[in-house]
């Protein structure tokens, strides 16, 4: 399994910063040239706004070529300082994100990501992660924080 870190400051307020990362739009916005979109599916699921717990939402995207389909749920709430989504179907053998907040003197806040995965097929998965995986979804993670981090920004100078 991988464990990977993503920390941002942002100078915008904590409750601004939570709603923004939960934000299905904005999750897009941080993914749009993979063509992903929230989609509809049968048993239900959010495909835009803001997901609370027990909600989940389908991902559709283009990774490495092949469409994949990801549906994950927020498993654990407690705003404004954290939350949990897990992959309940998809291509991993395991997903775990968990989203972290807290105010910084003068009003910043510090976004923690901390994201778990373990690649399908567990020798050739292993193999995956060690030469391109892990840097490919380090690099997903921090475009989307940087997304986060310019809508909240942007949204604080108006």
């Amino acid at each position: 399994m991988v464990t990977l870190e993503e920390v941002t400051v942002i100078l915008a307020p904590i409750e601004r910063c939570f709603d923004l990362a939960r934000d299905v739009e904005v999750h897009l916005e941080g993914n749009v040239h993979y063509g992903e979109q929230a989609i509809a599916v049968s048993g239900g699921g959010i495909t835009s706004g803001l997901i609370g717990m027990g909600e989940r939402v389908t991902w559709r995207a283009k990774h490495f070529g092949v469409w994949q389909t990801l549906t994950s749920e927020i498993t654990a709430f407690d705003r404004p300082a954290y939350f949990q989504d897990r992959m309940v179907r998809g291509i991993f053998r395991f997903m775990r994100h968990d989203h972290f907040f807290r105010t910084l003197t003068g009003g910043a806040t510090e976004m923690t990501d901390r994201f778990f995965f373990a690649a399908p097929l567990p020798l050739l998965g292993w193999l995956a992660e060690q030469l391109f995986l892990s840097r490919y979804m380090q690099a997903l993670l921090h475009e989307r924080n940087m997304v986060v981090k310019q809508r909240a920004e942007r949204e604080c100078e108006s």
